[in-house]
């Protein structure tokens, strides 16, 4: 018979399971993901790997929802001060149920729009009109390649505007290879998204940009004028799952007869899970769609021809899964192989 008293010891047991797991995971962030990009990210991480007392506060977030560059921004979200560990874990211990709650509700949407530097060599290789179906699309940032402008730099210096004129939100790339680069013809944009979020929306606009690391000059600035542009002429998302054919079917089909429909995964791939992502590349495989991807170069097996993950030298932009040029993740350079 179980008393209280195992009941108890069992949840300590848990929960001391769980803490060893966020010191782990946040120990690989301030060695792996941080140095080099954000100094405060990577203090905070250190810190909470070393402190079993924040460690064991963290340990009642969802796993799910535990990610630490979800956990920091939650944290600025709410209040929390930019300066040293000492100062954020204080705050932390008086504020960690609010931190908890607004945890559960909230996940990684990295909403770059400088991914489209990226996306618009591929969308190049397409002659227009174009519908354009974002899988993952957050506040729709990414299904607006048309109305950005373009400095690309390297190899040879191309700079490209939206039709009537410079735009708000210059993107800047460097550029190796001999990429075809052109404004693309957009007729029609749609997002699908787990938790969309409204780029009209105050809360989830300062979600967005509170979501960008410190020390990352230039983003949230890029981010927020991103934002204004979407705002004043909002896409269509929908929230659902779309490695439920039925539902990504669904959407397609509402792209206009006479444009051809061509369907991004700028990066989301690896944040849905195995049987969800081969069921999600299979529909996009069937459909009658050009399917334009940035995904890391080891994530799945469908390129053609195979893609070495080890050399590859950053994620790799695709067309219908064929290897087109490798890509920062983010859009900051392109590396054209096709």
């Amino acid at each position: 018979m179980t008393t209280a008293r195992d009941a108890a010891a069992a949840g300590e047991a848990a929960l001391s399971a769980e803490a060893a797991a966020v010191r782990e995971r946040f120990a690989r962030f301030a060695t792996d993901e941080a140095p080099g990009r954000s100094d405060v990210y990577e203090a905070w991480a250190a810190g909470v790997a070393s402190d079993a007392g924040t460690a064991s506060l963290l340990a009642r977030i969802p796993a799910s929802r535990r990610q630490p560059p979800l956990v920091f921004a939650v944290t600025r979200l709410l209040g929390a001060p930019l300066g040293g560990f000492a100062a954020w874990s204080q705050w932390l211990g008086a504020n960690i149920d609010a931190v908890v709650v607004e945890s559960g509700r909230r996940g990684l949407q990295t909403n770059e729009p400088l991914r489209c530097a990226a996306l618009l060599p591929a969308l190049s290789t397409i002659e227009g009109p174009i519908a354009l179906l974002e899988i993952g699309a957050s506040a729709g940032l990414c299904l607006y390649p048309d109305r950005y402008s373009y400095r690309y730099r390297g190899d040879r210096t191309v700079s490209l505007d939206p039709a009537d004129g410079e735009s708000a939100v210059i993107l800047e790339c460097d550029l190796r290879g001999a990429a075809p680069l052109g404004m693309p013809e957009v007729v029609w944009r749609a997002g699908l998204d787990l938790d969309p979020l409204d780029a009209g929306d105050p809360s989830d606009r300062r979600f967005l940009t509170t979501l960008v690391w410190p020390g990352e000059e230039g983003r949230a600035e890029r981010i927020d004028a991103a934002l204004d542009i979407v705002a004043a002429d909002p896409p269509r998302i929908v929230a659902g799952d779309a490695s439920d054919p039925a539902v990504l079917r669904a959407l397609a089909a509402e792209a206009p007869a006479g444009a051809t429909l061509v369907v991004t995964t700028p990066g989301v791939l690896p944040h849905i899970p195995r049987a969800g992502r081969e069921r999600l590349i299979e529909t996009l495989a069937a459909l009658p769609a050009v399917w334009i991807s940035i995904d890391p170069p080891g994530l799945h097996e469908a390129w053609h021809p195979p893609v070495d993950a080890a050399t590859w030298g950053g994620f790799v932009l695709g067309r219908d899964a064929r290897p087109l040029a490798a890509v920062d993740p983010l859009g900051a350079f392109v590396e054209w192989r096709a």
